[in-house]
């Protein structure tokens, strides 16, 4: 029997005698749903929308975007994913640790770049002050309005996606794409 029909029969009994203990999954926290399954349709166009992001926007930009937004969101799951996925696609260790400092280590990031993670930033961060005209602009700047938008989009999907994975419960590490 799997783990998935191990679960179920255990959920199934424990209803059928009404126990309140919750069924643990594999990491030990409560087994969640599994939110492709439950709604394919909004996970569908979820992964429709985060490709028509991505589209003419360099790979290792996307990356460290999607990386940054994660460190903020506190998403384990995403942070492990797309450093994993930079590092495939070439970027450079001493460039990842820099990430979460970007503003400090700004030498190691071009000035697009650091418009991105500023932009990323303030866009994830948006209850907390919006996003200031000095980031749009310095964002702006460095991007055609049609970048900017998909940059846009690609904020606005990395932080779904850290939301999705955080109220699901992803466990770092273990990459259900």
């Amino acid at each position: 029997m799997t783990n998935e029909a191990q679960v179920k029969e255990a959920q199934f009994n424990q209803a059928e005698q009404g126990e309140a203990s919750e069924v643990k999954g594999a990491a030990g926290g409560v087994l969640r749903i599994n939110f492709a399954k439950a709604a394919p349709k909004a996970f569908k166009a979820l992964i429709g929308f985060d490709a028509a992001a991505r589209e003419g926007l360099d790979p290792a930009l996307v990356e460290l975007v999607q990386i940054r937004s994660s460190q903020l969101n506190k998403c384990a799951y995403c942070l492990h994913m797309h450093t994993t996925d930079a590092r495939k696609a070439g970027e450079s260790e001493e460039r990842l640790h820099m990430v979460a400092v970007w503003e400090e280590a700004a030498h190691f990031f071009t000035p697009k770049e650091r418009a991105a993670l500023a932009l990323t930033e303030a866009v994830t961060l948006v209850a907390q002050g919006g996003v200031p005209d000095e980031v749009y602009r310095r964002a702006a700047a460095h991007f055609d309005e049609p970048e900017l938008a998909r940059l846009l989009a690609l904020i606005f999907t990395i932080n779904t996606w850290n939301r999705l994975a955080l109220s699901t419960g992803k466990v770092a590490g273990t990459d259900e794409r």
